[in-house]
């Protein structure tokens, strides 16, 4: 596995000698099919650097919080409109991410608008994607288009229970501030059934709680 996160790492360059290597044979002489498997190999270098990219190597660094680490292997990609519509998507979902943990809502909001126009092969990704999208446009005070995201999101699924009861508890406020108590309580049983550890989650349901059984609906 190491072996070939090395080739991923350096293929580009690789790609360079192995075309470097095929030229000087045909300079020296030798027929062009016998160097022709060189050639291939440069060309599949090339073709999956450009399209598929070095995606594969963020992976272990984003679960050890390398931070540092992702944003240097995704500045690696230096034409990210050729990368693969999946893989762009993902990119740019990622770059979203880490706007997000910098507090670069805009930022943010851009990248994960563009991953989201491109869809995702998964269902689930792109619902936390819209989840995103409707939390950031809620923290903006834009309640209706955070309902539109958040709906999208829960149709499509969400990951995690975790973030299903943040989806719930955000649909639940937004109907407490359209005065739909009947919608708002339906949503906050939702949350509640996700069952969400998360201290954060079960402060936001207690502080909730407090308020939504006196009102009527």
């Amino acid at each position: 596995m190491k072996f070939y996160n090395v080739i991923i790492k350096y293929r580009f360059w690789l790609s360079i000698v192995a075309l470097l290597l095929g030229l000087a044979l045909n300079f020296t002489g030798t027929s062009f099919w016998p160097i022709f498997p060189v050639y291939f190999i440069a060309l599949i270098g090339f073709a999956s650097h450009f399209f598929i990219g070095p995606m594969r190597l963020i992976q272990a660094p984003m679960e050890a919080g390398n931070i540092e680490e992702v944003e240097k292997i995704l500045k690696t990609i230096w034409f990210p409109g050729l990368l693969y519509k999946p893989v762009r998507s993902t990119y740019y979902t990622i770059l979203g991410n880490l706007a997000m943990m910098k507090q670069d809502f805009d930022s943010a909001e851009k990248h994960l608008k563009m991953s989201s126009a491109l869809g995702s092969p998964m269902p689930e990704a792109e619902g936390a994607n819209k989840l995103q999208l409707g939390m950031m446009s809620m923290q903006k005070g834009d309640l209706k288009q955070g309902e539109t995201y958040i709906r999208a999101a829960i149709r499509l699924g969400i990951p995690d229970k975790e973030s299903e009861a943040v989806a719930y508890l955000s649909m639940c406020q937004i109907f407490m501030n359209k005065r739909e108590f009947r919608a708002a309580k339906d949503y906050f049983r939702r949350a509640k059934a996700c069952k969400p550890t998360t201290k954060q989650v079960l402060d936001q349901i207690k502080e909730i709680e407090k308020y939504i059984s006196r009102v009527p609906g």
